[in-house]
């Protein structure tokens, strides 16, 4: 066989691997997140999902009149997060937690958050995208 076809052949099989792995597809934080509605939520912890490319807290808020209402909020990637001491440990179901962050533009309980405020005291950067505006005052 020649150099040319082994080199040939070689390159087609590394297209065809390379073709098969699954693409990371990623968003930008304006895509799915308004930053013109700054959002401050405290709530309980229900549900913490460490996955890559986003991690997702999921928190029971109560409102003034008492009413449960569930809200989602996108975090960093697992591996930056315990970077930061944020494990699954650390937000274990039942743990009081206070988010900074932006609403979701469809208008529903989800969010993205900037930063959170632990039982303890310690505030945390959980959010990962580059493009995130800094926490804001939220109005409400």
């Amino acid at each position: 066989m020649s150099r040319k076809t082994i080199v040939a052949g070689a390159l087609a099989v590394l297209g065809v691997v390379v073709s098969t792995l699954p693409a990371n597809a990623h968003h930008a934080f304006s895509a799915e997140f308004d930053a013109a509605q700054p959002i401050k939520v405290k709530g309980i912890v229900t549900k913490f999902e460490l996955v890559n490319p986003h991690s997702w807290l999921y928190i029971d808020v109560t409102g003034p009149d008492g009413k449960v209402t569930q809200w989602g909020f996108e975090f960093g990637a697992p591996f930056g997060l315990k970077e930061k001491g944020i494990t699954k440990k650390t937000l274990a179901v039942g743990t009081e937690i206070t988010i900074n962050g932006y609403k979701a533009k469809n208008d529903q309980n989800f969010g993205y958050a900037v930063e959170s405020t632990l039982a303890d005291g310690r505030t945390i950067k959980t959010g990962g995208a580059q493009d995130a505006p800094a926490a804001q005052p939220a109005t409400n």
